[in-house]
């Protein structure tokens, strides 16, 4: 089987399904690299296939991390709203041979992830913002 050039593929990706920037599927390259080390590390360097769920989380750490609280305004300009959008453009990729999945998964792995808000914004809020019941003590 010949190897898949990314960039190549994600041209062919795009003329069909156009709905995200090529950065995006560049992000979930490095995201899914990024939680095969976190899983590794955690099993003492066994590498295993990624679920959907793991891979959502990864994207939110890898995001916190490359991108801190501009993440979901980087997302937005890349066409992300959602966890949803994660998982078109992972079966996007599936499509095209980039990445392999087992039976088990489906693009629903990525219905129920996290809000963005709740995952991107909400860890830079002042906590006054957070705790709005929190009346601030004024002398």
């Amino acid at each position: 089987m010949q190897e898949v050039n990314f960039d190549e593929a994600v041209e062919q990706i795009l003329a069909k399904d156009p709905r995200f920037s090529r950065d995006a599927y560049a992000f979930v390259r490095e995201s899914l690299d990024f939680t095969q080390k976190l899983i590794g590390k955690e099993n003492r360097g066994t590498i295993r296939h990624i679920t959907g769920q793991e891979l959502l989380d990864g994207i939110r750490q890898f995001a916190l991390q490359q991108f801190g609280p501009m993440a979901a305004t980087v997302f937005e300009e890349w066409g992300l709203m959602n966890c949803r959008d994660f998982g078109d453009i992972v079966f996007n990729m599936v499509e095209i041979s980039l990445l392999a999945k087992t039976d088990k998964d489906s693009r629903d792995d990525f219905q129920n992830g996290y809000d963005f808000t709740d995952a991107f914004r909400k860890p830079f809020w002042p906590q006054s913002r957070l705790n709005p019941e929190t009346k601030p003590v004024v002398d």
